[in-house]
């Protein structure tokens, strides 16, 4: 069992095989409660009502696993489908469609709000407005968004699109490229890889917590040494099996 603590925000994972989900929930519910026991001899409280569960899985895992029910201290707490994360939305699958739906909701949202203050702003003023309320909620954690569909990406894409227009005055029917370029504005895909590089050398710098260096390795720190690859300062890439290992920051940064 691993544990991921933030302020107050608590996390605990277990990793199991679907034969094996009874003896999980067991596990879970005995250390649940006895991290509950230290809380009151700390006087400290667990609130079961605001404790979350959730099963992570392929589609194929999920279907098998009738468990809808967690014991937590005297209550039974229903497993969500969507939980939030320190404003991600993370679903079972970690498809990350719930995430871009709400992402694109809150976008669109304060576009029409700013759509008519605008009108009695400058252009400078009015791109201060978008970076404050649009670009940084495509920017917050937008390296989870690595390896998504391009349907995902081209709804998030929509919203920079839109901002773009509002602050040029650019029509539906222009091409947006030329928009983007015209605002030095990086499109989605490029802005989710550029956060990712950087991830990977601030990584590389020592500037990172441990559990996000550790998956950075040099190809000068491996057995690989004798390759011509390992005097340009290139990063090891691990292999993987599937879409979830390709999306994953030990995976992706390095190919990035």
């Amino acid at each position: 069992m691993r544990l991921h603590q933030y302020a107050d925000d608590s996390q605990l994972y277990l990793r199991v095989t679907v034969s094996n989900t009874v003896v999980a929930v067991q596990c879970f519910a005995a250390c649940v409660s006895n991290v509950n026991d230290w809380m009151r001899a700390s006087r400290l409280r667990l609130n079961p009502a605001k404790t979350e569960v959730m099963w992570l899985g392929s589609y194929q895992q999920l279907k098998q696993v009738d468990i809808d029910d967690i014991p937590i201290l005297s209550m039974q707490v229903k497993v969500a489908e969507t939980a939030r994360d320190i404003a991600v939305v993370l679903d079972s699958q970690l498809s990350l469609s719930s995430h871009v739906a709400a992402l694109c909701r809150a976008g669109f949202f304060h576009l029409r709000q700013l759509r008519p203050a605008v009108r009695s702003m400058t252009t400078t003023a009015t791109k201060t407005a978008v970076q404050a309320f649009i670009c940084c909620h495509l920017d917050y954690c937008n390296s989870k968004l690595y390896g998504l569909s391009d349907g995902l990406l081209r709804k998030v894409q929509s919203i920079q699109n839109a901002a773009a227009r509002l602050v040029t005055g650019a029509r539906r029917c222009d091409h947006i490229t030329p928009v983007l370029r015209q605002l030095h504005w990086l499109p989605v895909r490029q802005r989710v890889e550029y956060k990712v590089a950087c991830l990977v050398h601030q990584s590389l710098a020592g500037h990172t917590p441990a559990y996000i260096a550790d998956d950075i390795q040099l190809v000068t720190d491996s057995d690989r040494r004798q390759l011509r690859s390992a005097a340009a300062r290139t990063c090891l890439v691990p292999r993987t099996h599937n879409n979830f290992g390709d999306r994953s920051f030990n995976a992706a940064g390095p190919r990035v």
